[in-house]
């Protein structure tokens, strides 16, 4: 018989109703000695009734300190803005639960490491939901790349765009306050982006950026304009510590790209390319081809082979968006049953915050910025 464990889920809106989803669905894909149970859900919004019921918690309220402090959870996940991610991943790390967290991690690398310590101290497990890399298409590009089959890496370029406060009309929203958000375009997406660079590369070891906010004020629903202070674009270079080089941008202000991440790999044997918005494809070209048919080819990543296919469909039934999350679950449910650390954890979600507080610094003192090593 299945061990039940019992979750806290703090934050009921976008992200909460993805991990709702995914909680209710691992079990039924995926084998696993514990049974997921949607115990608590928290918020802070009137509807938070209304979703408990639609999302199938059996229970809700409006305190996270409730839900950490309570003894019959055992896993609290956060889902809310930025700047609440280190006082609950602490308190609840303290209590004894083990950790979910969105990304990015924390504010700055230094709350991040706090919570590190947190987790470590009281010997809970801990994951940061860096979901893309629990897409088969990312996990094959790791895999070809482990194998040599791109040669030596020389250089990565990733973008991240979306295009949903264009209109300069779109009202002023928390990912609008760095305060709260820590900053824009590049922790709220290129944080995705970081930790993939991060996970097929290796280590950045020196950053120099750019970033621009282009509607500087955003009416309120007080009635009075706000002003934006996080950024609408950015922009950085990189070098990893292997001697590749890397391209990153990001933008929430790019027409017609709804959901648009993507990365390119290129090596001295190959390449590879991929783009969220196709996520079932991984476009791979390699030098040895035969010189008559050379060129890129699409590997449609839906057989039994590729990792975590064998538990979902046919072979071409495409998987969407919020397969990811399950399959982060699932990891996190397999490390607890083999007494494990899950990947990415904490320690991967510092990393990336490491890079992140780099780019800033670079971009405030115009200049090549080092990344501080450790983990």
């Amino acid at each position: 018989m299945k061990q039940p464990l019992r979750f806290g889920l703090i934050g009921h809106k976008f992200m909460g109703k993805a991990h709702s989803q995914a909680l209710h669905d691992v079990s039924f894909f995926f084998e696993a000695r514990f049974e997921p149970v949607r115990a608590v859900l928290c918020g802070l919004e009137d509807d938070l009734p209304e979703a408990a019921a639609r999302y199938g918690w059996q229970r809700w309220t409006h305190s996270w300190r409730e839900v950490v402090a309570d003894p019959e959870i055992d896993v609290v996940v956060i889902a809310t803005p930025g700047n609440t991610h280190c006082e609950i991943a602490i308190a609840a790390a303290e209590a004894g639960r083990h950790v979910i967290c969105e990304k990015p991690l924390a504010l700055d690398a230094e709350q991040a490491a706090r919570m590190c310590k947190a987790v470590e101290r009281a010997g809970v497990k801990h994951l940061v939901n860096f979901n893309y890399r629990r897409v088969p298409a990312v996990q094959l590009a790791r895999q070809l790349i482990e194998q040599g089959r791109l040669g030596e890496i020389y250089y990565f370029r990733g973008t991240y765009w979306q295009d949903w406060p264009l209109d300069p009309a779109f009202p002023f929203v928390w990912r609008f306050d760095k305060a709260i958000a820590g900053a824009g375009s590049m922790a709220d997406k290129g944080s995705h982006l970081v930790d993939l660079a991060l996970y097929l590369v290796g280590d950045i070891v020196e950053v120099a950026a750019t970033t621009e906010i282009f509607v500087r004020e955003r009416p309120a629903p007080e009635g009075a304009a706000r002003r934006v202070t996080t950024d609408d674009a950015a922009a950085f270079l990189a070098r990893f510590r292997s001697g590749a080089i890397g391209l990153f941008g990001t933008s929430r202000m790019s027409a017609g790209h709804k959901n648009a991440l993507g990365f390119e790999v290129n090596g001295s044997r190959g390449s590879l390319i991929f783009d969220l918005e196709r996520l079932n494809e991984l476009q791979v070209y390699f030098v040895g081809d035969d010189r008559a048919a050379r060129g890129f080819r699409t590997i449609m990543v839906t057989e039994p082979v590729h990792r975590y296919v064998d538990r979902w469909w046919p072979p071409g039934h495409v998987l969407g968006w919020e397969h990811t999350f399950i399959h982060q679950y699932y990891e996190f449910l397999h490390a607890l049953e083999t007494d494990t650390l899950p990947s990415p954890n904490f320690h991967d979600g510092l990393k990336v915050q490491r890079v992140l507080d780099a780019v800033e610094q670079a971009v405030a003192e115009k200049r090549w910025i080092g990344v501080p090593e450790g983990t």
